[in-house]
């Protein structure tokens, strides 16, 4: 199998060396083309200097995975990629795009006789090693031709990736998965944050994440990885506490309203992070910031 990669950043750049590693010919392409040339060298990604020169070296069937910023720059790259494709032909948006722009987009694609797939991914950082989750929405045909690509990219060629629907889906799917991973870490960030300020106990926080870490019904992935920030920095002090929201949690709430569906946990988890942005101080905002660089490489705000 060969596909064209293009965006080649912290998740495109891991995926492809991934796919690499796992029998796919990959096809890259970034505006930065040194990332271009770091993958060629390191992982045999084949290079392409433009777009154009992408689909240029793929096979008859194209197929092209995107992993660019959500909104109008994918948007833009998908109605360029039109002119250049035929019939049969499949786009993959694997960024978090908003589901609703998805479905138009695939209707779009539709009518041009060209494949879509939206998938949701999640893994951040850590996925070019333990491998990713894959949310699929697409007819059945695009989801068995882009099959042979998913099984290289989750966590086994079984287990790590789920055609969830239609277009549209894997989206929708991905937005609820962040939803719920708001609500979860702020679960952390206000349980630690009361152990700490409790302060005649003195409790060592970063001994405590560690010990829930083994037996505990709170015990995940989220709290290994908070467990091992602690351990590193347990007072967080050149941290800001700043924790931005990248659009998910929002189109989250917005959906719970359009359904009439009470989310209260999900909804104050986002708000906390606007509340973030305010200049407020607190040891669970640097929780909260700390988190999301952990297990999706979000630069934290260092203290000006």
């Amino acid at each position: 199998m060969k596909i064209a990669m293009l965006g080649l950043g912290k998740m495109g750049g891991n995926m492809a060396a991934r796919l690499i590693r796992n029998g796919v010919s990959v096809v890259g392409y970034d505006n930065n083309q040194t990332v271009v040339n770091q993958l060629e060298e390191t992982e045999n990604l084949i290079p392409a200097s433009s777009v154009k020169d992408a689909l240029s070296k793929l096979d008859e069937q194209k197929i092209v995975w995107m992993m660019l910023p959500a909104g109008e720059i994918t948007e833009n790259q998908i109605h360029e990629l039109v002119p250049l494709l035929n019939k049969g032909d499949v786009i993959i948006d694997g960024g978090n795009s908003n589901f609703k722009r998805s479905v138009k987009m695939g209707a779009m694609l539709e009518e041009n006789g060209i494949g879509f797939m939206d998938c949701g991914t999640s893994g951040g950082v850590w996925g070019l090693d333990n491998g990713y989750c894959l949310m699929v929405g697409a007819n059945d045909e695009v989801a068995k031709v882009v099959e042979p690509a998913l099984r290289a990219l989750a966590v086994t060629p079984q287990n790590g990736w789920l055609h969830v629907g239609p277009v549209g889906s894997g989206h929708f799917t991905k937005m609820i998965h962040n939803g719920i991973e708001y609500g979860m870490m702020e679960s952390f960030a206000e349980g630690l944050e009361l152990l700490k300020g409790r302060e005649e106990f003195k409790i060592d926080v970063a001994q405590v994440t560690e010990l829930w870490r083994h037996g505990s019904v709170v015990r995940s992935w989220l709290l290994d990885l908070t467990a091992e920030a602690l351990k590193n920095d347990p007072t967080l002090d050149d941290i800001a506490p700043f924790v931005p929201d990248s659009g998910e949690g929002r189109w989250t709430v917005v959906e719970s309203i359009e359904q009439g569906i009470p989310t209260p946990v999900l909804t104050l988890a986002l708000q906390v992070r606007f509340r973030s942005q305010e200049k407020q101080k607190g040891y669970g905002y640097k929780l909260l910031s700390t988190m999301r660089n952990a297990f999706g490489g979000h630069v934290m705000k260092k203290r000006g």
